[in-house]
This record gives C-alpha cells, structure tokens and sequence, in this order.
C-alpha cells in the first residue's frame, strides 16, 4: 500500500471509530433531557432516577467519543498536510467555531449538569442540561457544514494556489449541508433511541423496575417511530442533491455503468467487482433507483463510464470511479438496517398501543440485540459518503492523491495506524464494558443530594 493508501486507511479507521459516538452522544443528550424535563415537571422521583441512569450512560459514551475525537485534529496537520494549506482558510473557520464555541459550549454545561446536583436551582440545573443538548448538535453541525464543502464546494475563490473563503453564509446554505446535517440529527435520535429501547428491553426481560423501565421504552419508541421514517425520507431527499452535485457516487451505489431511463434498484448483486460491468443483479425493483436519485418515476440516472468520460475531459486523464463494491454495499447495509429498525419500532408501537410491552418478551428480546443495528446503519452511511467521493479530497479542485503531507514517509504511518489501533482497541473495550456494566445495573436511588429550593438566595459552599 502506498503512504496515500495508509493515510486513507488510519482516517477511515479514526473517523469510523468516532463516528460510532456521535450519533450516541447526540440521540442519548437529548432523551436525557426529556426525561430531566418530566422529572422538573410532574417531580415524581422515578423520572429523576431514569433522568440519573441514562445520564451516567451518557457522560461515559462523552468521556471516551472525547479522546477518540481529538485524534482526528492532529491527523490535518501530520498526514494531509498539503491538504491543510490548500482548503485551511475555508475549513478552518467551521473546525474553529466547533471547538472554541460548540464543543466548549457542550463540554462546560455537562460540567455543570454532572455538579450541580442540589447546588443549582432546578430550573437553571434543567437549563443546563438542554444546553448539553444544543452544543452537541451545533459541534455536529459545523463538522457536517465542513464535510459538505468538501462534497460540494460554494462560498470560495482560489487565490495563489490556496481555496479562501469568501461567504461563511454560502457554506452555510449549502444544499448538501442542509439535508446531510437533518440527517446526521434524525440518524443520531434514532441510534440514542435504539440505545434507550435496548436498555430499557434489558431491564424488562428481567423485570427489574419494570413500571420505570416501561416509560423509557414508551419514550424511545415515540421518537424511534417517526425518527425512522424521516431519516428514511430525509435520506431520500439528500440521495436527490448528490444526484446533481456528484452523480458519480449514485451510479456506484448501484453499480450502474450505464446511463438509463428509467432505473432500477436491485436488492442485491452477485459480481460486481471494481471493474465487473456485468454483474448479476437480483430482484430488482423497476424505478426505484429514478426516484431515489431524481424524485421522478422515469428520471433519469447517468452511468458510471458517462461520469467517468465527462470528469476526465473537465480535469484530466485519470480514473475518477470509486471503489463500487465497498459503494454498492454500503448502500444496502445503510438502507436495509434502516428499514429494519422501523420495522421494529412499528412493532413496538403496535406493542405499545396494546399495553402490552412490558411483557413483550419476544419483541425485548430482539430490542436487546437490535442496539446493533444503528451503529451498521451509522458507518455504512458514513462510507457511503466518504468513499463516493474519490478519488477526490475536495470535489472537483483537489485529488486525495494531493492532499497527502509530501514528507510523510510509509514507516511513519504504519507506526501511528499501529499505535491508534492498539489504542482504540483499548479504549473501545473499557468504553464497552463501562456501558454494559453501568445498563445492567438498578437504579439509584430517588434522590441522593435534594435539589435546593429555587425560591431561595443559593449560597456557594466549599
């Protein structure tokens, strides 16, 4: 492998890795501050030990998303470089204002979340909390608004050699922004909803605070039923804007090497290798590809070798179709997973209108196991849109092959990818145990430390 290859890979590997807390972090913040909200509001001290338990999930799922995050930062400077100088000016601005105002946002209120139990009023401790909530949503969104100018770049011009930017508003309104973040938040409420479904399943099976347990199964299906449907629909949509911005990445995601009207979407293929044009696709549902691509029934998709002959007449010879089969795949494990979790949340609905999840034990138990499914659903999407975009680090102004340090040597990077896994191996062991151990157990008690009368002057104490 060269020291491009390497490179790609020790990114892929930190960002997937990640990425897996993300979505959790975000989906789980949220749903703590419902359950935070019902306890500030009815005072009934059941919602204020659900509030504590899944609190105590979350800050674990932070403490270790944390160390896994800050990797990725070095990596701009020691393995892409030149890619660093070239799109600095733009990128830096969204990579700034999630560090200095999102993450810092986040990262103090959890701070104030976490100690000010009976310090702080509970209206202002309940304020803290859903600020918890927003700055993780906005690190999320400066991150997706620096990822989408990579997918599709606005709001800048070339000067000496460097891409500067010119409108953060443009970076902002950019359309791929717009939806992949909407559907970054709905993904993440349905994977911290899935989280809470599979807990909550955990503790029913063994009836273990079963009336308790029951209103944050309630919970996680009310947001997991919709949160399915949009993201699927959301995702959609988005499938519609990459269509016109990179149109390369949607024929991959079929394998469609040529051009047609109207397209089909087969369920899965046999073949289909890098440069297998022939592959045996099977079952295959007629315009469903048209309409996830184009919103039509008879619309129109261009093929892989089309693309190809139009990029290399716009920059150059060069071979400009990603790696279909990992495209191909990536689509289906992020499609199929979807679908498959809205079919159990539709089930527990059905359980739920019933009055009968709490004694659902085949439906708990495949909620047990279904906490697997949105983090496959996470990383295929993730792929999908990482390795779409190649051969390019910035679509259309810069190749991956150019965003490489020039100094960097292949030793260098075997050792960091050696280290990082050894180091991730590491953390995802402690930080999978520390989630297991803490979902398994009881809950606390109702209150340990009383909330302070809000009516009153607080006095610090130390």
């Amino acid at each position: 492998m060269s020291t491009v290859d390497l490179s790609r890979f020790q990114f892929a590997m930190t960002s997937i890795y990640h990425f897996l807390f993300v979505p959790v972090t975000i989906g789980l913040a949220v749903l703590t501050a419902v359950l935070h909200t019902a306890w500030y509001r009815s005072r009934d001290d059941g919602y204020l030990r659900l509030t504590r338990f899944f609190g105590t999930l979350l800050i674990i799922n932070i403490a270790v998303g944390v160390v896994t995050g800050l990797v990725q930062e070095f990596q701009f400077g020691m393995n892409w470089a030149d890619y660093s100088r070239f799109v600095g000016d733009v990128f830096g601005a969204p990579l700034a204002i999630e560090g200095l105002a999102a993450f810092f946002l986040e990262s103090t209120f959890l701070g104030l979340w976490v100690f000010g139990w009976g310090r702080l009023s509970p209206r202002l401790h309940l304020v803290t909390v859903w600020l918890v909530a927003l700055g993780a949503l906005l690190s999320a969104a400066f991150i997706m608004a620096a990822n989408s100018w990579m997918q599709h770049p606005v709001g800048y011009q070339l000067a000496n050699g460097r891409a500067e930017l010119t409108s953060f508003w443009a970076v902002l309104r950019n359309p791929v922004f717009l939806w992949a973040y909407t559907h970054v938040v709905l993904a993440s409420l349905v994977t911290g909803a899935t989280v809470m479904l599979a807990v909550s399943a955990w503790h029913l099976l063994r009836r273990s605070d079963a009336d308790l347990f029951g209103r944050t199964a309630k919970l996680s299906l009310t947001v997991l039923v919709p949160g399915a449907l949009l993201a699927m629909f959301v995702g959609s949509e988005l499938g519609v804007v990459v269509t016109k911005y990179q149109p390369m990445k949607i024929a991959a995601s079929e394998a469609q090497w040529q051009t047609c009207q109207p397209c089909s979407f087969s369920l899965f293929q046999i073949g289909g290798g890098n440069r297998d044009e022939t592959p045996t696709k099977v079952i295959q549902i007629p315009h469903l590809l048209s309409l996830l691509a184009t919103n039509s029934w008879n619309g129109q998709v261009q093929g892989l070798n089309e693309v190809n002959a139009q990029y290399q007449q716009q920059y150059g010879p060069n071979d400009y179709v990603p790696n279909v089969f990992v495209q191909y795949w990536s689509m289906r494990g992020m499609a199929y997973t979807a679908g498959l979790l809205f079919l159990l949340a539709l089930w527990g609905g059905w359980l739920l209108r019933r009055k009968r999840i709490l004694d659902a034990r085949w439906f708990n138990r495949l909620a047990v196991w279904a906490v697997l499914l949105p983090f496959v659903m996470n990383t295929a999407g993730w792929m999908l849109t990482e390795n779409g975009r190649q051969p390019w680090i910035v679509q259309g102004l810069m190749r991956t092959s150019d965003g490489v340090s020039g100094s960097l040597g292949t030793a260098a990077v075997v050792t960091s990818i050696v280290t990082f896994g050894l180091l991730y191996l590491i953390l995802g062991v402690v930080g999978w145990a520390l989630m297991v151990r803490y979902a398994r157990r009881p809950l606390g008690p109702a209150e340990p430390t009383p909330e302070p009368d809000e009516r009153r002057p607080q006095v610090a104490t130390y």
